[in-house]
């Protein structure tokens, strides 16, 4: 539960940094207090973000949701996410019947099959999480980086390519320039800050 509560954030050390920087303390006096969520399982982090690859997030949270319906153990007022063991005995024309493309549904079927150990990535550098997660099919580097941010909490994990940090960088930062190389400006808050500049770019809206 601490974990879904983003817990393992520390916030005071990030508000201390942030005052240096006008975007960030501005966002950090508005949002006080906001904790990014943290996904707690390995597995499902990585289906969810194959999922929520090249389609809308409301697209992706229906076929999620559909997916979990599917495939998950109903509990008394919800589902559990399905397990990769529940997964491998799934086929690729049940998950296209939920919304997965082709290719996705490899994907996922694929993840469910692969016998690297998701939760020993944990004990390892950012680095070598990459590395072992680009090796697998269908995982790509901003997967591996939101598979950082978002499940390990990662503090310098900087989603390189995620078009909506790109808006929120060059709404935010109009000198920013490329916002990949930006990120540097965060060191070593990147996670953080980029959870803080996605949220304050939709307060704008």
């Amino acid at each position: 539960m601490l974990k879904l509560l983003g817990a393992e954030f520390d916030l005071g050390a990030f508000y201390r940094w942030a005052r240096r920087d006008p975007v960030l303390r501005r966002l950090t006096r508005e949002l006080a207090g906001f904790r990014p969520p943290l996904a707690p399982d390995p597995f499902e982090t990585l289906v969810g973000s194959i999922t929520a690859q090249q389609v809308s997030m409301f697209a992706a949270f229906a076929i999620r949701n559909r997916l979990i319906e599917r495939f998950g153990r109903r509990a008394e007022q919800a589902y559990t996410f399905p397990t990769a063991e529940r997964l491998r005995e799934a086929t690729q024309d049940e998950l296209t019947a939920l919304g997965f493309s082709g290719r996705k549904a490899e994907y996922v079927l694929g993840l469910a099959q692969e016998p690297v150990d998701l939760h020993e990535l944990a004990e390892l550098p950012d680095d070598e999480v990459k590395r072992r997660l680009v090796s697998i099919r269908g995982i790509g580097e901003w997967t591996a980086i939101w598979f950082l941010a978002r499940h390990l909490a990662r503090p310098r994990a900087w989603p390189i390519g995620d078009l909506a940090l790109d808006k929120a960088v060059r709404t935010l930062y109009p000198e920013a320039g490329d916002p990949g190389a930006f990120g540097e400006r965060f060191e070593p808050f990147q996670n953080l800050s980029a959870h803080y500049l996605l949220t304050g770019l939709r307060l704008q809206a």
